[in-house]
């Protein structure tokens, strides 16, 4: 076996930890917090719907170009997630922000806003660090609300795939950044590229 293919070996078998040791964290409990979306007032318990476990996606807000990258990545996946849990995505920008970027990406989260209020600053998944992208894991039991795990989302983390293929080309997360749009001007515009920014 390659030094590679024992380092991946490895990487396996500590996830594979990693999901132990999360399935036997314990539930901790937290408020109903309040958020906004574009019909109103919701609260966090309203985010569950019909299920007993939420997925809250903390996002930076629309001005972040790394965690368009994740909820890029993560959009993919609604339909498989949704078949068993609930999810959001909850960020400061406002409702009608939210929507334009959401729109703009072709997200289908149901997305809430915590304004920078306290829903943030106490549920942060990184201490210290109020606005840190990530995701939180809650459970509703017996009409109570609980958090069972959070991880942070960052460049070379285990929720956005687009690292490991960087890593197989031997690219780095530290020479790549992601950008809102890849579209190049060509050297020339057939149409002649008048009014063209």
């Amino acid at each position: 076996m390659s030094e590679l293919q024992e380092a991946e070996m490895a990487l396996f078998e500590l996830t594979q930890k990693v999901a132990r040791l999360r399935k036997d964290a314990p539930l901790v409990p937290v408020k109903n917090y309040a958020f906004s979306d574009a019909h109103g007032d919701v609260s966090l318990q309203d985010l569950f719907g019909k299920n007993n476990t939420l997925f809250l996606i903390h996002n930076m807000g629309q001005a972040c170009r790394f965690c368009t990258l994740w909820a890029d990545g993560l959009n993919g996946f609604i339909p498989h997630i949704e078949s068993h849990f609930s999810l959001a995505l909850v960020s400061k920008d406002d409702p009608e922000t939210q929507r334009r970027m959401a729109n703009s990406r072709h997200w289908r989260f149901k997305m809430v806003s915590h304004g920078g209020g306290e829903y943030i600053s106490e549920q942060t998944v990184l201490a210290d660090q109020d606005n840190m992208p990530g995701l939180v894991c809650y459970i509703l039991k017996d009409g109570e609300i609980y958090r069972k795990n959070s991880a942070v989302f960052g460049p070379g983390d285990e929720f956005c795939s687009q690292w490991n293929l960087l890593s197989l080309a031997g690219i780095s997360e530290s020479e790549w950044v992601p950008q809102y749009q890849y579209w190049k001007r060509p050297a020339v515009m057939d149409d002649g590229g008048e009014n063209l920014e």
